[in-house]
């Protein structure tokens, strides 16, 4: 009985965490090479609440796996425009 509660303990913490994650996917304009994408997976990395950091050249994007609602969108926006891109549309899956 003990094993049971401590399982079911388990579960509904991890069915929480999987709920509370969410996936915002940038639109970038300014990306040109590959110091660009460096750049903007380093600055992003940075972030404790950022679990995976996509970035790609070819389609001028970014995609970010991230715990809750953190970093905001405004966040997001304006360390984007700090990096020196502009975010030209941002979609939160």
């Amino acid at each position: 009985m003990r094993i049971f509660i401590v399982l079911l303990i388990f579960l509904a913490a991890l069915g929480s965490a999987i709920v509370q994650a969410r996936t915002v996917e940038i639109d970038v304009h300014g990306m040109t090479c590959a110091f660009c994408v460096d750049t903007l997976q380093r600055t992003f990395t940075k972030f404790k609440t950022v679990s995976k950091v996509e970035v790609s050249l070819k389609h001028k994007k970014i995609r970010l796996e991230t715990e809750g609602n953190q970093p905001s969108i405004d966040t997001i926006k304006q360390t984007v425009l700090d990096a020196g891109f502009t975010p030209i549309n941002i979609a939160v899956q």
